[in-house]
């Protein structure tokens, strides 16, 4: 089949994946729930259908294989789950491509390397607050000392209690990388929507991704004197205003140095009306592709808390909650990438990406490399997420391109 033709077939798979799990609030695929279960079944009856072997891992993730004619593999997948009220192409835009790759584009071929599809298990971090736990544990970062202790965030349950009901054990969740560890792995490419304007801003449909910028993740207490609300304003210990003058000079260390910073968890207390608080916690994520440029960001951030709380004879805490380095992708591949890029546009076109993803703990063992498609309006996480249908399919046959380089196969007749 024809990447024209496979690429329209994607579609309707996203559309039938779409209307099977969403509503009228957006995608409702949150990892271990009943609707997360709906897609693990999609995933797999599809996959069966076009004759591939089809398991779940140790990690709950949703596997599919389409041998070649080498053991040599190569891995295609994003995530199945979704946040609440999420966007139809988030995560499922990389698995069903895959899925599509496999089931359309073999049906009447044999590669030259065998072709594992995967929908990564609980991307989103949800439920238990781990973000890409599933394809992080096929890496060897998580194991099931990092997830026992985990409670889930809403309804307070055990991790063990929870996959349990998924035919899952938290203690032998490190089988999913012993598993994985013995594949002859080649590459790991993923096809992700980009998750904001920049694609439809430059006019174009699709862009490799050459890297994943870097995140520092930190808790900034404040502490001062809670008093009367007719106290005098200039004499007051209020943490709070530190807090929001602390805020406004993040938001311009970012935009000086090209970075991220956000500011999405404010905690104040006493929390009352008519009280000036004596404690405010705020929540920080520093990002940037360039490690230099993480360490100044942080650096700077740390200094603005403790000018402001020195100014409002306050004390100032910071209480790391999580980092990663930036990555960069595989070389070679981000080459390939490139060219799949030009071949199907006309020309090439390279970003690296904000938001975290799967490939970059795959990144960590194997060699990948990502896709971003145009996303219009630009907004994600969100049942507004959109890809127009031209600019999708586009994207979706450079991705194909790029399948068909690492495969050893072709698509075009």
């Amino acid at each position: 089949m024809k990447r024209e033709q496979i690429s329209k077939n994607i579609v309707a798979d996203l559309k039938e994946l779409a209307a099977l799990t969403s509503d009228a609030d957006g995608a409702q695929r949150v990892a271990w729930t009943p609707t997360f279960k709906k897609a693990t079944e999609w995933f797999t009856q599809k996959m069966q259908a076009a004759g591939a072997d089809v398991w779940t891992d140790a990690a709950g993730n949703s596997w599919a294989k389409f041998a070649g004619e080498s053991k040599e593999c190569i891995v295609i997948g994003s995530h199945l789950d979704s946040v609440p009220d999420g966007g139809w192409l988030d995560g499922a835009l990389g698995v069903v491509a895959g899925m599509g790759i496999g089931a359309y584009g073999l049906a009447d071929k044999k590669p030259a390397k065998t072709l594992y599809v995967v929908g990564w298990a609980d991307e989103e971090g949800v439920a238990f607050g781990k973000s890409c736990l599933g394809s992080s544990a096929v890496s060897g970062i998580v194991t099931s000392k990092d997830v026992l202790p985990l409670i889930h965030q809403e309804n307070g349950r055990s991790f063990s209690d929870v996959w349990q009901e998924y035919g899952l054990d938290a203690n032998r969740i490190g089988e999913a990388h012993t598993a994985f560890a013995k594949l002859p792995v080649k590459a790991y490419l993923e096809l992700h929507i980009e998750q904001a304007p920049l694609l439809a801003l430059a006019k174009k449909s699709v862009a490799c991704v050459y890297g994943v910028c870097g995140c520092n993740r930190q808790y900034i207490t404040f502490r001062g004197q809670q008093g009367h609300c007719g106290s005098p304003v200039a004499l007051r210990q209020d943490a709070f205003i530190a807090a929001a003058q602390t805020t406004l000079d993040l938001r311009e260390i970012a935009l000086k140095y090209d970075s991220y910073c956000t500011v999405g968890n404010i905690e104040v207390k006493p929390d009352l009306t008519t009280i000036s608080p004596g404690y405010c916690r705020i929540s920080l994520d520093q990002r940037s592709i360039k490690p230099e440029t993480m360490q100044t960001i942080v650096a700077e951030a740390k200094a603005a808390a403790q000018k402001h709380a020195q100014d409002g004879r306050l004390t100032v805490e910071f209480e790391p909650i999580w980092q990663a380095a930036p990555i960069l992708f595989d070389a070679q591949l981000v080459e390939d990438c490139n060219a799949a890029v030009e071949e199907e546009t006309g020309a090439r076109h390279s970003m690296y990406s904000a938001p975290l993803h799967d490939a970059v703990p795959l990144n960590a063992v194997v060699p990948s490399v990502m896709m971003f498609a145009q996303s219009d309006p630009g907004i994600s996480h969100c049942k507004e997420e959109n890809t127009p249908q031209p600019q999708l399919e586009e994207a979706i046959r450079a991705f194909i391109r790029l399948a068909e380089k690492e495969l050893g196969t072709s698509f075009a007749e």
